[in-house]
């Protein structure tokens, strides 16, 4: 939730909202910071979108 930037209690809007916003801001094509660490944060962002947007994931990780 943190890396997205989101409640607990967001809805799949939300979160598709959240991950978008995120995912802009640290594609590694289109970040200001070192490519290196816009990967890794892009990886991250994806990660916790891909756990959070899937109910199963979710309840396993909550």
């Amino acid at each position: 939730y943190d890396i997205l930037g989101v409640r607990p209690s967001a809805t799949e809007a939300e979160l598709r909202k959240a991950y978008r916003r995120e995912a802009l801001l640290w594609h590694p094509d289109k970040s200001t910071a070192p490519a290196e660490v816009a990967s890794e944060r892009f990886k991250r962002v994806s990660h916790a979108f891909h756990v959070l947007s899937d109910a199963q994931l979710r309840a396993a990780y909550d």
